[in-house]
């Protein structure tokens, strides 16, 4: 559904592909989590997941960073985890401050069993674009995400 702001061409046409962007990726995250609940996870939780299986342990504090979290939500997340045993914390022993997060034998074996899956789901989503058009999509996200890291950079505290 595009815009009905009646507005200059360059705002009419920005806020249409603002709304042809968002509604994809809604459309793609609320497709992928319906995949996830036959599991019992959330996108948020096969995030993290994800992340310690292919990154190995991390510190709270790099998951948010990385998967673009409050610190808050990360720690709900990973309580919600630690309660199912696919994680575990373990205080640094020098700065108890520091907490790793680790997965455990069970959440090791859940995202061993579901990343194929996420995968396969992810590529044949996708398959409706060429390499050109992946390859372009990809830039595209790059420089918007660079765009909004400067614009952060440049507002002042």
């Amino acid at each position: 559904m595009p815009t009905h702001y009646k507005g200059t061409k360059e705002e009419v046409t920005v806020l249409n592909v603002f709304i042809k962007l968002t509604r994809s990726t809604e459309s793609l995250f609320q497709y992928l989590s319906i995949k996830l609940k036959r599991y019992g996870i959330t996108e948020a939780q096969f995030g993290v997941l994800e992340m310690l299986y292919h990154l190995g342990p991390l510190q709270q504090n790099q998951i948010a960073r990385k998967l673009l979290r409050s610190r808050g939500n990360i720690t709900f997340i990973i309580d919600k985890l630690e309660k199912m045993n696919l994680v575990k914390r373990v205080v640094d022993a020098e700065d108890r401050r520091c907490t790793e997060v680790y997965l455990t034998p069970k959440g090791e074996a859940l995202i061993k069993k579901i990343f194929p899956m996420h995968l396969k789901e992810i590529v044949s989503i996708f398959s409706v674009l060429n390499s050109n058009e992946k390859q372009l999509l990809e830039k595209i996200c790059k420089k918007i995400s660079k765009r909004i890291l400067t614009q952060k950079e440049d507002k002042p505290q």
